[in-house]
């Protein structure tokens, strides 16, 4: 497989693969398919092929020649096709027209938001969040990578571990910066990329200079075959569907959450000696509000 191929889909190499065996208006009846993937990946075959005006047989065989024995894993590869395909332009798109009023669109979003934080407990069972921590609390060095939105989750992410004791940073996410950091990485250092759909090429190449130099990488993407999913050694896969632009990051705090707590209390004597030297200080520093206290003036009554 040629180094652009092995960055294809799972679909998209199936295609490619059964490119000979495919009839055009098989071809064509794919690729519309995959072009339509937001509106697709979650219809059955027989609501699939009123849609495209064919009987369902014609679904099934076609699926087949790709290799499919169930449609169930054909679906599958399309939901991961349209995760890691669609832009931001494609999602708003999709759903613009699906609700008559805003806050139908407002509940809609609420809704997806949940169907991710409800998806967690399967995609990422407590004994994955434990076993990261683990790792975590004997590193050296965690440096947490995430560019544009997901840079809130990197600096929340190194933040929250820094309260535990560990030694953890989230660098700013310009390519030479990341790529600098990563490359100073070796043995006993980790270095987490977070990054989802098709992933940001700052983010892949910091895990791929990071690997290279021994260090561990784990990624926090929403696919296992994203290109973050692929680089790093391990990976969480955390559902971040949202109806607009930008995605939805309910899942991925949670889990994250989690993680901290898992953390705190597999080290639960230094993370208590950590917040215990922090609690002091902020009290000293007067870090938390007061009000000022009034002084009556001289002879008041």
């Amino acid at each position: 497989m040629d180094s652009e191929a092995k960055w294809n889909t799972p679909l998209e190499q199936r295609m490619q693969q059964a490119d000979g065996k495919l009839s055009a208006r098989r071809k064509r009846l794919l690729l519309s398919i995959l072009e339509s993937a937001a509106d697709t990946y979650y219809l059955s075959s027989r609501k699939m092929a009123q849609r495209y005006g064919v009987d369902a047989a014609t679904i099934v065989r076609t699926i087949q020649v790709l290799g499919y024995e169930e449609f169930s894993g054909f679906l599958t590869d399309l939901r991961a096709h349209f995760v890691t395909r669609i832009t931001q332009y494609q999602v708003m798109r999709s759903t613009v027209r699906k609700y008559p009023a805003v806050d139908e669109h407002v509940l809609h979003s609420l809704e997806m938001d949940r169907a991710n934080l409800e998806a967690l407990r399967e995609s990422v069972p407590p004994e994955r969040i434990v076993e990261l921590a683990r790792r975590l609390n004997k590193a050296r060095l965690i440096v947490v990578v995430g560019v544009d939105f997901a840079y809130s989750l990197a600096w929340q992410m190194a933040y929250g571990l820094s309260w535990l004791g560990l030694r953890a940073e989230a660098p700013m996410g310009s390519f030479g910066n990341l790529h600098h950091r990563a490359r100073a990485l070796g043995s006993g250092d980790i270095l987490v990329a977070i990054s989802f759909g098709r992933c940001l090429r700052a983010s892949v190449e910091a895990a791929q200079t990071a690997r290279k130099q021994g260090a561990w990488t784990f990624g926090i993407t929403d696919v296992s075959n994203s290109p973050v999913a692929r680089t790093c050694h391990d990976h969480w896969a955390v559902s971040v569907t949202s109806p607009i632009h930008n995605a939805s990051y309910v899942a991925v705090v949670s889990a994250l959450d989690a993680l901290q707590v898992a953390c705190a209390h597999l080290e639960s004597r230094r993370a208590l000696k950590w917040l215990r030297e922090i609690e002091r200080e902020e009290d000293a520093a007067g870090r938390w509000f007061a009000p000022a206290v009034s002084v009556p003036e001289k002879g008041r009554k």
